[in-house]
């Protein structure tokens, strides 16, 4: 599956809106990602704006946009956690960055993600001829 590039004014609108935003700036896919005690936070995937929100702020919003659609990169495969932003809300600055601040204070919230450590498969075992 080939994905479609992020159009340059779409990135320059995130960066402008994260300044300020302690989090972590990091490319997925060849998309920027940002994250918050390392969970993903808000990014881009082609040519949506996707940002993780509390279920009280996602309800709200939603109801005064009345236009979020959970991420999905993968057709059927949702991530119930990220929301896509319509246009409408991220190309108000001020409510724009309202929303970012007070996602990332929930994002705070949560504890660190601990990276998951997965064991070593061993290879075939070597048996000694001698034995």
């Amino acid at each position: 599956m080939k994905w479609r590039k992020a159009p340059d004014e779409l990135k320059a609108t995130l960066d402008l809106a994260m300044r300020g935003i302690d989090a972590e700036k990091r490319m997925m896919f060849g998309f920027p990602v940002y994250f918050i005690n390392a969970n993903m936070f808000i990014g881009l995937f082609e040519d949506r704006l996707f940002i993780r929100l509390s279920e009280e702020l996602r309800e709200a919003t939603e109801r005064r946009t009345g236009a979020l659609k959970h991420l999905e990169p993968m057709p059927g495969r949702p991530m119930k956690d990220y929301v896509v932003l319509p246009e409408s809300l991220y190309s108000k600055e001020k409510e724009f960055r309202a929303l970012i601040s007070a996602a990332a204070d929930h994002m705070r919230s949560l504890p660190a993600k601990v990276k998951k450590v997965r064991p070593i498969k061993a290879g075939p075992q070597k048996t000694d001829p001698k034995k």
